[in-house]
């Protein structure tokens, strides 16, 4: 048993509302998360040169061959266990990270030893980025109008790098990322039209009563490409 067997719906803290209904669900590859949140790649290409210039430097100082050896592997073994503990952790987030697309929001749960979920309602975004891999994964960065704020530490690394100050929530690692970009361009562009008729619905309703001016409603959302 884990702590996600008391969800009441997977990666939802709560039962959806009547009439909200789950367009889409997913978790982020661990394999790309490893790469590009926890960077293994630029670890091993480090610890890569590390032992090149340091057996270079041992050879140039006349070192014997059994010393040179076991320097480079003891540089090799350090970096085969940092490289290891990152790729576990990669794993790990992608295991308890889901993402979730509804009719109106978009839920972050995420967590490795305290589950959290963050709920992002269609309203106050104002924007969705994209960004596609070689390798079909990408991000879905959210651009949050007003004045909503996530906290960059909490939800790392569930967040555009490099955006402390005005974190910006992600979907990131996504396989066929493309596809899940239209499912949440179509939704967004559904939920505004649907609130932009149910806003003129009741400045029409307001106009009459009181002779008011016509509310204009929500801003448009519409997801681009980055």
């Amino acid at each position: 048993m884990s702590e996600f067997d008391f969800e009441p719906v997977h990666g939802l803290p709560e039962r959806l509302p009547e009439g909200e209904a789950l367009r889409w669900q997913g978790a982020p590859r661990w394999g790309a998360l490893a790469m590009r949140a926890f960077h293994v790649r630029l670890i091993a290409i480090y610890f890569g040169l590390l032992i090149a210039g340091r057996v270079v430097l041992l050879l140039t100082d006349g070192a014997s061959l059994g010393h040179v050896v076991s320097s480079a592997l003891w540089l090799a073994t350090l970096a085969g266990l940092a490289i290891a503990i990152l790729a576990i952790l990669a794993w790990l987030y992608s295991r308890s990270t889901v993402y979730s697309i509804t009719d109106r929001r978009v839920v972050i749960r995420f967590g490795i030893a305290l589950p959290m979920a963050v709920n992002i309602p269609f309203k106050v975004i104002d924007s969705a980025g994209l960004r596609v891999y070689s390798d079909g994964c990408g991000d879905i960065p959210l651009v949050l109008g007003g004045k909503q704020r996530v906290n960059y530490l909490i939800m790392w690394p569930n967040v555009r790098p490099w955006r402390f100050f005005d974190a910006q929530p992600m979907l990131r690692a996504i396989p066929d990322v493309q596809e899940v970009a239209g499912i949440l361009s179509e939704a967004l562009r559904a939920a505004t039209a649907a609130d932009q008729r149910a806003g003129g619905g009741e400045a029409q309703e307001m106009s009459q009563q009181r002779g008011a001016g016509t509310d204009h409603g929500p801003a448009s959302v519409q997801a681009t490409a980055q």
